[in-house]
């Protein structure tokens, strides 16, 4: 399989950040670089990231002066070596084979872009039928008006390129605007494997109060386009560190 460069952007991430720098340590698939792209982090996480030199060889900490979501992804990208490139949010969780399974699944259905479902095992019932719903409407979108969760998305450098990156004018939603450009050029589907995420935004802003917001927000997408003057005045970067 194909070597793929995995950017993942943080911004005061000390208590997550080893998490997924040691799983990705421990996949099956190995040939990959991780590139940290930090927002200017007040607190350890660029020292802890860079403690994992030994564990992942190819690990490149970079700190960029300025914060954003967008910008940091798309910087990442731009320090990217290989073609193959993999998002990921710092408080991302992921199984061993998580690589393995996914390369061999973009690369048998001929994919320059794809999604990724959230997995709920190890939560409530109440979580496990929220995230069911979504990711059932993860895959129904993903035929005609493509979102994503933009905590884990597999793309390419040339479909970055010819799309532009994401868009860092837009705050909310500019992952769902990622990929629904993407899948106006390549084609675009979600994987069939999941991830896991520290569920930390639910709790703190209400699992039915941001499922509510995300509905509401692609709804207007898809009638008014984006939202590039934070038209919801959604704010991010608020989540407690606890």
């Amino acid at each position: 399989m194909n070597p793929i460069s995995i950017v993942v952007i943080t911004l005061n991430e000390e208590k997550r950040i080893g998490r997924l720098l040691d799983d990705l340590s421990k996949q099956t698939h190995q040939h990959f670089e991780v590139i940290v792209v930090d927002s200017n982090s007040d607190d350890n996480t660029r020292a802890i990231a860079q403690g994992f030199d030994n564990a992942l060889p190819d690990l490149t900490v970079h700190k960029m002066e300025q914060r954003g979501t967008s910008l940091g992804r798309n910087t990442g990208a731009k320090l990217a070596k290989h073609e193959r490139l993999l998002f990921l949010d710092a408080d991302v969780r992921l199984s061993p084979t998580f690589l393995t399974e996914a390369l061999h699944k973009l690369e048998k259905s001929k994919l320059e872009v794809a999604g990724v479902y959230m997995g709920a095992e190890s939560l409530s019932l109440t979580y496990r039928l929220g995230y069911g719903a979504f990711n059932a409407g993860l895959w129904a979108t993903s035929f005609f008006f493509p979102t994503a969760v933009g905590a884990c998305i597999f793309s390419t450098k040339r479909a970055h390129a010819d799309i532009g990156g994401f868009d860092e004018d837009i705050v909310l939603c500019e992952d769902c605007d990622y990929v629904r450009r993407a899948a106006q050029i390549w084609r675009y589907r979600m994987l069939p494997i999941s991830f896991w995420f520290d569920p930390r935004r639910l709790e703190q802003d209400g699992f039915f109060t941001m499922g509510l917001t995300y509905l509401k927000a692609n709804v207007r997408r898809f009638f008014l386009g984006e939202m590039r003057n934070n038209e919801m005045q959604y704010q991010f970067d608020h989540y407690r560190q606890s």
